[in-house]
């Protein structure tokens, strides 16, 4: 159960008998077999669970700031294996080693959650005291925490649940995409290297029959994912009728809307960047561009020209910046997107020549695409890769109708000059985060969540702590 994709299990074979099933990460750069993991055994799932279990209780009584601490060590120790990480995220996914990873986000992400940490998790008194009782609302944890992590932001992704779950007093079962096998590795050094308790925080590797039935076992208490509207729906089939609760993070057609207002040359660099970087495989990356009718040709030519400053190539060289994408046939659906764009009426823009570009490899040029409309998949199906349409509109009600013309609601950005107005479009337009001159970006004190088919829950910000504790109400007559 990856992000926009499956894993790939083998068995091993001694003599034709088959011994041990296994996952096979195959690399973007050259398809070959980067790392292959064993499957854990049903018996050690269940090992797993029992140690998260048993741990959770004496985890929950350390203090929060106690709690914090192994979090910081935590990041030291992962921030130190950067110059392995680097080269590693690329070897898995396809980023440039040029950007130098994701530890920006991932310092600034665990230390905000750990800062607010105790503030966020304090007991919350009755507003209506009364004389004579004790009553206050508590915030306990949930027990045991899984994440199933996606490969396009390996480490951030997967920082978002696994820090503020702990800090809250969870434990957590970490199953990582088959694409980011080395990531929960790495993630399971650094919490060892911080001296965390055994148990408290655990990587597994998992096929998706393990993964279903453990979350169908009631031994789990709240699942994060991050993936696919399919894989969602798969994540709460499974967890039906055991009550957990549950964080979907899942698809997104990300809009922009730039007004005749705009600082122009800061909105057509920040979405070329929003719409390209890491090849396009942003859960918030922008999607789909709308530009009022006095700005769209100057916009248009800016953006274009822009675009077709990136070098398509190995990510493990300096001076590409945008490898591939992370599979074949992810670029093969950006492909097929494209022509049947190209069919009904749509104008490429670029013509880029990038070695490999062709069906079935995952080099893939970058492509911008005018005289586009909704009833184009571009436009209407989550793409997650290297394209973007570009439309022309004439007010804010044809705008703000085209944005909301989608199943997915994760963020939105608006390109003004004036706060006031954009606060009154953002108001109409179905998303979960309003952006307003920046695009592709998440703010650890704000929550992180999404509207329609882009999933449930909320992440990040005290908000987060909400979603990974339950409340616990105390009545106290002290007076008898």
């Amino acid at each position: 159960m990856g992000l926009r994709g499956t894993c790939e299990h083998w068995p091993v074979e001694h003599s034709g008998v088959p011994l041990l099933e296994t996952v096979k990460l195959k690399s973007p750069i050259d398809g070959s077999i980067y790392a292959e993991r064993p499957v854990a055994s049903d018996q050690a799932v269940n090992a797993a669970v029992e140690r998260a279990r048993a741990a959770q209780e004496r985890w929950a009584q350390t203090p929060i700031v106690e709690r914090g601490k192994y979090m910081l060590s935590m990041l030291d120790a992962l921030v130190a294996m950067t110059e392995q990480i680097v080269p590693e995220i690329a070897w898995q996914m396809g980023r440039p080693v040029r950007y130098g990873g994701e530890f920006g986000g991932v310092k600034e992400r665990t230390s905000y959650m750990v800062e607010i940490a105790e503030a966020a998790l304090k007991s919350v008194p009755a507003s209506n005291p009364k004389e004579g009782f004790r009553r206050y609302v508590k915030r306990d944890p949930l027990g045991v925490v899984m994440v199933i992590a996606p490969w396009n932001y390996p480490y951030l992704t997967a920082v978002n649940t696994i820090v503020p779950a702990l800090m809250a007093g969870n434990t957590v079962i970490l199953k990582h995409a088959a694409q980011t096998l080395l990531v929960g590795e790495r993630f399971q050094q650094a919490f060892d290297r911080a001296g965390l308790p055994k148990g408290v925080f655990q990587n597994i590797v998992l096929n998706h029959a393990q993964t279903e039935r453990l979350l169908g076992s009631g031994k789990i208490d709240h699942v994060n994912f991050t993936g696919s509207v399919a894989g969602g729906r798969a994540i709460e089939k499974a967890a039906a009728g055991t009550f957990m609760t549950l964080g979907l993070e899942l698809g997104g057609k990300d809009p922009a809307y730039v007004l005749p207002d705009a600082k122009m040359d800061h909105a057509v660099a920040n979405l070329v960047d929003g719409a390209f970087y890491n090849s396009g495989q942003c859960c918030c990356g922008i999607e789909r561009v709308y530009v009022h009718e006095k700005v769209y040709d100057e916009f248009v030519e800016g953006f274009i020209a822009e675009t077709k400053n990136y070098v398509v190539g190995n990510p493990l060289e300096q001076a590409t910046t945008m490898g591939p994408m992370a599979q074949a046939r992810f670029a093969d659906l950006i492909r097929e997107q494209k022509a049947e764009a190209l069919r009904k009426g749509a104008k490429a823009h670029i013509a880029m020549k990038v070695a490999d570009d062709r069906e079935g490899s995952p080099y893939l040029a970058p492509e911008v695409l005018t005289n586009v409309d909704h009833q184009m998949s571009v436009m209407r199906e989550e793409s997650f890769g290297p394209i973007v349409g570009i439309m022309k509109v004439r007010n804010d009600e044809e705008a703000i109708a085209l944005m909301n013309d989608s199943p997915y609601g994760l963020t939105a950005s608006i390109w003004t000059r004036d706060t006031e107005h954009a606060v009154a479009i953002g108001d109409r337009v179905e998303t979960g985060t309003v952006f307003m001159n920046r695009c592709d970006y998440l703010d650890p004190a704000l929550v992180w969540t999404g509207v329609k088919d882009t999933g449930k829950g909320a992440g990040l910000s005290a908000i987060g702590y909400d979603n990974l504790t339950r409340p616990k109400s105390f009545h106290l007559r002290e007076a008898i």
